[in-house]
């Protein structure tokens, strides 16, 4: 398995949730947070309980299942799943569970204490929403009257780590991470009223992918938008 940048900080990570209970992790985007620190603290047997992971959209909570239960060679629902809205993946062998923000609030109504949870990340937490925000409150407030037993962990790629860390009472952890140098492209003009923005968006990929080398990595608002550029991509890129 290829290391990260975050790989070197993750030995301080689970000796401060092991010393402390909660921690505070700065790693920049791309660092590798999102996939490695649940598998670690599962490795590190930081917890015999189940680890849940907020995710703050329904794509990045499966996209981060998938790719944590394609590295222990298993399919999603079995050690590692996820639940969303209106789909779940899921079973008794499940120790990772990846969700959206909204599913967490929902666990803690119907069961105060989060029986069978040892530990909470919320991942991605500089988005600041109101349900990640009321989701930390709650875990505060549980390991404060019934659950001091509950890890929390907090990750951000952008956040001023220290209010919170402040907020948490928790070290901060922080992984300086790797930078590569990055070229903005843009549509020359406009898209005309009668192009659809997906099929402008494909084709300024393929020119970059044919123009120039290294990864692309391409801004869209929804999933849709992204499964329609997929599509019109598909067979047009090299492997």
């Amino acid at each position: 398995m290829t290391r990260l940048p975050i790989d070197s900080v993750l030995p301080e990570l689970v000796t401060h949730l092991r010393d402390r209970g909660r921690a505070v992790l700065q790693a920049p985007p791309g660092a590798g947070k999102t996939t490695r620190v649940p598998l670690a603290m599962l490795d590190a047997g930081v917890t015999a309980k189940r680890i849940v992971m907020l995710e703050p959209r329904r794509l990045a909570a499966r996209a981060a299942a998938e790719r944590m239960a394609e590295t222990l060679g298993e399919t999603v629902g079995q050690t590692v799943g996820y639940r969303v809205r209106g789909e779940a993946k899921v079973s008794g062998r499940t120790r990772i569970e990846v969700v959206t923000e909204g599913i967490l609030t929902r666990m803690i109504q119907s069961d105060p204490e989060l029986t069978g949870v040892g530990a909470v990340i919320f991942d991605e937490f500089h988005e600041r929403s109101l349900n990640a925000d009321l989701g930390l409150a709650l875990c505060l407030e549980i390991t404060g009257a019934l659950r001091d037993d509950l890890l929390l962990v907090a990750m951000s790629a952008t956040l001023d780590a220290a209010p919170v860390a402040h907020l948490m009472d928790a070290p901060i952890v922080t992984s300086e991470g790797r930078s590569f140098p990055v070229e903005t492209r843009w549509l020359d003009k406009p898209v005309g009223k009668n192009t659809r923005f997906e099929s402008a968006m494909a084709e300024l990929i393929q020119t970059a992918a044919a123009e120039s080398t290294g990864g692309i990595l391409a801004f869209l608002p929804g999933e849709g938008e992204i499964r329609r550029v997929q599509a019109a991509l598909d067979g047009r890129l090299p492997k």
